[in-house]
Protein backbone atom coordinates (compact mmCIF):
# COMPACT_ATOMS: atom_id res chain seq x y z
CA UNK A 1 0.00 0.00 0.00
CA UNK A 2 1.05 3.54 -0.56
CA UNK A 3 1.65 5.16 2.46
CA UNK A 4 0.52 8.68 1.08
CA UNK A 5 -2.79 7.07 0.26
CA UNK A 6 -3.86 6.15 3.67
CA UNK A 7 -5.03 7.81 6.51
CA UNK A 8 -3.64 7.79 9.86
CA UNK A 9 -4.78 8.10 13.50
CA UNK A 10 -2.76 9.40 16.54
CA UNK A 11 -1.98 6.70 17.72
CA UNK A 12 0.04 5.47 14.64
CA UNK A 13 -2.73 3.34 13.00
CA UNK A 14 -3.27 3.57 9.01
CA UNK A 15 -6.33 2.43 7.34
CA UNK A 16 -6.96 2.15 3.64
CA UNK A 17 -10.78 1.77 2.69
CA UNK A 18 -11.97 -0.01 -0.23
CA UNK A 19 -15.02 -0.54 -1.64
CA UNK A 20 -16.66 -4.04 -2.61
CA UNK A 21 -19.81 -5.41 -3.66
CA UNK A 22 -20.91 -6.16 0.22
CA UNK A 23 -19.75 -3.13 1.79
CA UNK A 24 -16.67 -0.88 2.85
CA UNK A 25 -13.57 -3.22 4.31
CA UNK A 26 -11.03 -1.78 5.74
CA UNK A 27 -7.37 -2.70 5.63
CA UNK A 28 -5.80 -1.48 9.60
CA UNK A 29 -1.85 -1.44 10.72
CA UNK A 30 0.45 0.41 12.25
CA UNK A 31 2.96 2.94 10.30
CA UNK A 32 6.64 2.84 10.12
CA UNK A 33 7.16 5.71 12.77
CA UNK A 34 5.61 3.18 15.02
CA UNK A 35 7.59 0.15 14.25
CA UNK A 36 10.57 2.03 14.62
CA UNK A 37 9.36 3.51 17.90
CA UNK A 38 9.20 0.24 19.42
CA UNK A 39 12.38 -1.43 17.93
CA UNK A 40 12.51 -5.38 18.37
CA UNK A 41 8.83 -6.69 18.31
CA UNK A 42 8.25 -10.17 20.89
CA UNK A 43 4.20 -10.21 21.01
CA UNK A 44 1.11 -9.64 19.05
CA UNK A 45 -2.14 -9.98 20.03
CA UNK A 46 -4.88 -9.68 17.79
CA UNK A 47 -8.79 -10.08 17.54
CA UNK A 48 -10.67 -13.02 16.36
CA UNK A 49 -12.76 -13.09 13.38
CA UNK A 50 -16.00 -11.58 14.02
CA UNK A 51 -15.28 -9.76 16.42
CA UNK A 52 -16.46 -5.82 16.64
CA UNK A 53 -14.06 -2.70 17.02
CA UNK A 54 -14.93 0.39 17.77
CA UNK A 55 -13.10 3.59 16.54
CA UNK A 56 -11.00 4.95 19.42
CA UNK A 57 -10.95 1.85 21.21
CA UNK A 58 -8.25 -1.11 21.54
CA UNK A 59 -8.79 -3.75 19.54
CA UNK A 60 -5.50 -5.79 20.47
CA UNK A 61 -1.39 -5.26 21.62
CA UNK A 62 1.83 -5.33 20.39
CA UNK A 63 4.78 -5.68 23.09
CA UNK A 64 8.25 -4.56 22.16
CA UNK A 65 11.09 -5.05 24.56
CA UNK A 66 10.81 -1.57 25.35
CA UNK A 67 6.71 -1.90 26.47
CA UNK A 68 3.39 -2.98 25.94
CA UNK A 69 0.97 -0.80 23.48
CA UNK A 70 -2.63 -0.94 22.91
CA UNK A 71 -3.91 -1.04 19.30
CA UNK A 72 -6.45 1.07 18.38
CA UNK A 73 -9.49 0.77 15.73
CA UNK A 74 -9.33 3.65 13.42
CA UNK A 75 -12.87 2.72 12.09
CA UNK A 76 -16.13 0.76 13.19
CA UNK A 77 -17.12 -2.90 12.46
CA UNK A 78 -16.92 -6.15 12.66
CA UNK A 79 -13.09 -7.97 12.12
CA UNK A 80 -13.93 -10.17 8.86
CA UNK A 81 -10.30 -11.19 8.82
CA UNK A 82 -7.13 -10.87 10.93
CA UNK A 83 -3.79 -11.72 10.61
CA UNK A 84 -3.08 -14.32 12.36
CA UNK A 85 0.29 -15.22 10.56
CA UNK A 86 1.91 -12.28 12.07
CA UNK A 87 1.51 -13.53 15.76
CA UNK A 88 4.76 -16.40 14.83
CA UNK A 89 6.10 -13.88 12.46
CA UNK A 90 6.75 -10.54 13.84
CA UNK A 91 9.64 -9.10 11.55
CA UNK A 92 7.03 -9.28 8.87
CA UNK A 93 5.56 -6.08 10.30
CA UNK A 94 8.86 -4.36 10.54
CA UNK A 95 9.44 -5.20 7.15
CA UNK A 96 6.76 -4.70 5.37
CA UNK A 97 4.16 -2.39 7.45
CA UNK A 98 2.11 -1.23 4.82
CA UNK A 99 2.09 -4.33 3.08
CA UNK A 100 2.27 -8.01 4.27
CA UNK A 101 2.44 -6.60 8.14
CA UNK A 102 -1.31 -5.51 7.58
CA UNK A 103 -2.91 -6.56 11.26
CA UNK A 104 -6.90 -6.51 10.48
CA UNK A 105 -9.89 -6.24 8.16
CA UNK A 106 -12.73 -4.92 8.99
CA UNK A 107 -16.46 -4.46 7.40
CA UNK A 108 -17.30 -1.11 8.21
CA UNK A 109 -20.45 0.24 10.02
CA UNK A 110 -21.20 3.11 8.16
CA UNK A 111 -18.50 5.98 7.26
CA UNK A 112 -15.09 6.40 8.81
CA UNK A 113 -14.63 8.78 10.99
CA UNK A 114 -13.74 12.89 9.91
CA UNK A 115 -10.39 12.96 12.10
CA UNK A 116 -8.66 10.29 10.67
CA UNK A 117 -5.26 12.39 9.46
CA UNK A 118 -4.25 12.25 6.24
CA UNK A 119 -0.07 11.57 5.53
CA UNK A 120 0.84 15.43 5.51
CA UNK A 121 -1.13 16.06 8.80
CA UNK A 122 0.45 12.63 10.33
CA UNK A 123 4.09 13.21 9.12
CA UNK A 124 3.40 16.61 10.50
CA UNK A 125 2.55 14.80 13.90
CA UNK A 126 5.53 12.80 13.46
CA UNK A 127 7.58 15.29 13.17
CA UNK A 128 6.60 17.28 15.80
CA UNK A 129 6.72 14.25 18.09
CA UNK A 130 10.64 13.69 17.60
CA UNK A 131 11.64 17.17 19.13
Amino acid sequence: MNPESLRYTATHEWVAIDQTPSGAIATVGISDFAVQALTDLVFLQLPAVGARVEAGRPFGEVESVKAVNDLYSPVSGTVVEANSPLVNELEQISRDPFGAGWLIKVKLDGAAPADLLDYDAYRQQCASADH
